[in-house]
């Protein structure tokens, strides 16, 4: 016999569970990918002093494709992990060019409209001082 009580609980955490998915973020950025720098996302404090270089950023709009219009719950929109981490490469190789030996407070915004989506992936530059 199926308690419908547990069976409420297991809804409202699905539920839950897919608004946070669908919001913010959604998909994470990283999966624990290593970098040949230091990347520190949005929270994460840097543990040692810092210089700041300045802003690396990326970014991309594009018109949404025919599937993405008809599919009405937006499922084939956005970036999925894999693509977040190859975004996140090519982040650390334009900090890299400039000198950094870290991106701190990277963040990764992702926005769609009737017909166009896009994302923009930014973070700060940092080089360790007294090395």
């Amino acid at each position: 016999m199926i308690n419908i009580k547990s069976t409420r609980y297991l809804h409202c955490f699905f539920v839950a569970a897919m608004l946070s998915a669908c919001a913010g973020n959604g998909i994470p950025i990283s999966s624990n990918t290593k970098y040949p720098i230091e990347v520190l996302y949005d929270s994460q404090p840097l543990e040692r002093p810092y210089s700041e270089i300045g802003i690396v950023e990326i970014g991309s709009e594009d018109t949404l494709t025919e599937r993405q219009t008809q599919d009405k719950r937006m499922m084939f929109r956005g970036n999925d992990a894999k693509t977040k981490e190859l975004l996140t490469a090519k982040l650390v190789m334009k900090a890299q060019k400039i000198g950094a030996d870290a991106i701190i407070n990277v963040k990764y915004k992702y926005y769609t409209s009737v017909n166009k989506e896009g994302y923009m992936l930014s973070g700060l530059a940092v080089r360790y001082r007294g090395e």
